[in-house]
Order: structure tokens, then C-alpha cells, then sequence
């Protein structure tokens, strides 16, 4: 079981805070000949498999790394098109790594603005007045879990679906934003939050649900 990453949105949609704290490792590096056996497609400034699904390669799974050499989108580390590098074969063998691509802080940004507004249209769809909007989004591969302040502010935590105790941890979240943020004297409200006393503390929190489960009493 593990906690992934925890995001703290303001009442405006804005990401003011966030952290990964467990990535699955899902690389796989392998070294190929030509022809490469796996069809490739840009998408989104980057190069993912489209076809070709093996070895621990999936299909959407980004190019992350040439012989060795981190890829930036669609571009390898001394600027050649990722496409037609691989095209070429006087450039095989060649090592290439694949896996889930990293989110940029722009991506992490909008998702967070989009939940915000999902959150709304939930709370307006709801037949009952006063819904607390969505406080679970569940995958085959993890649960998306929100727990929304009177004040607006919205803590959510991406875990593992198996992952046991995660109400109490978001309000031991939102306790620790209230003893390491809203009383520092440096910290204004609605803006991003860094304060050390609530980054190491927070760590703390996810590594007791990781082990613990429910916070037990005086937690």
C-alpha cells in the first residue's frame, strides 16, 4: 500500500501546494535494433508508443531517456527530433527507456484547477442541497480522495486503492495546515505554501498512514 502525492488547492482553484511522495516505478529500458519494432507517434510534445505493447512497454508509455541521455518532449539531449533519430540506422543499437511521463508544474496546475471545477458541477448536480461535492474518484489503480474546509481550501490525496485511513489523514493534513501555515506569521492566505515545520511534518503524516493505517487516539 502507498500514499502517491497530496495536493492543497485554494477556494479559487488555485494549486498552492503539492507533493509525490510514492512514484510506481513503471521505466522499462531496453536495447533495440533496426528496425524498431514498437510504432511511435507524437503526442502532446511528446513521443509515446502507439503500437507494439511488450516487455513491459504499454502503449502510451512516453520515450524518457536515449542511451542513457534524458529526452526533453520530442527532442533528445542534444536537440534531435526524438522520430527521426530513431529513424535513422546508423544511430542502432541504440538504448532507449520508456514509462509514464512526468507531469510539468503547468500540467499539475490545470489538473488542479480542473478538479476544483468538477468539484463545483458535482456539488450542483447533486439532488440533495448542501452536497460536499466529490470526495472520492476511484481507478483500478488508485483513488483520488478530497476533503473540502469551510473555508474553501481543498485537500486531496492520491493513494494506492487498498490504502486503509485515508479520511483521518486528510484532516490530520488539514491540522497540519493549520499549525504550520495559518500560524506562521509569514504565510498569507490563498498563496503557496512553503514552510518548512509543514513539509517535514506532512511527511511524517503520510509515512504514519503508510504503516499505521487509521491514526489511532492522541495522533
Amino acid at each position: 500500500m502507498a500514499i502517491f502525492s497530496v495536493y492543497v488547492v485554494n477556494k479559487a482553484g488555485g494549486l498552492i501546494y503539492q507533493l509525490d511522495h510514492y512514484a510506481p516505478r513503471s521505466d522499462t529500458e531496453k536495447t533495440f535494433s533496426f528496425p524498431l519494432d514498437l510504432v511511435l507517434r507524437p503526442h502532446d510534445e511528446r513521443v509515446v508508443v502507439a503500437f507494439g505493447q511488450r516487455d513491459g512497454i504499454r502503449v502510451g508509455h512516453a520515450v524518457l531517456a536515449i542511451n542513457g541521455a534524458e529526452v526533453n518532449g520530442r527532442f533528445t539531449a542534444d536537440g534531435k527530433d526524438v522520430l527521426e533519430f530513431l529513424g535513422n540506422p546508423a544511430n542502432y543499437p541504440v538504448s532507449i527507456r520508456f514509462g509514464r511521463h512526468r507531469l510539468s508544474s503547468n500540467e499539475k496546475l490545470m489538473l488542479a484547477s480542473m478538479f476544483h471545477s468538477l468539484f463545483a458541477i458535482g456539488s450542483q448536480l447533486s439532488p440533495e442541497v448542501g452536497s460536499s461535492g466529490i470526495e472520492m474518484l476511484e481507478t483500478d489503480t488508485f483513488k483520488l480522495h478530497c476533503f473540502q474546509t469551510l473555508t474553501g481550501i481543498k485537500f486531496m490525496v492520491l493513494a494506492d486503492p487498498r490504502q486503509t485511513g485515508i479520511d483521518a489523514l486528510l484532516r490530520k493534513i488539514y491540522e497540519i495546515y493549520s499549525d504550520f501555515a495559518l500560524k506562521n506569521p509569514f504565510y498569507s492566505l490563498e498563496m503557496p505554501i512553503r514552510c518548512e515545520l509543514f513539509d517535514q511534518n506532512l511527511k511524517l503524516a503520510l509515512e504514519a498512514a503508510e504503516k499505521a493505517g487509521p491514526f489511532g487516539p492522541g495522533s
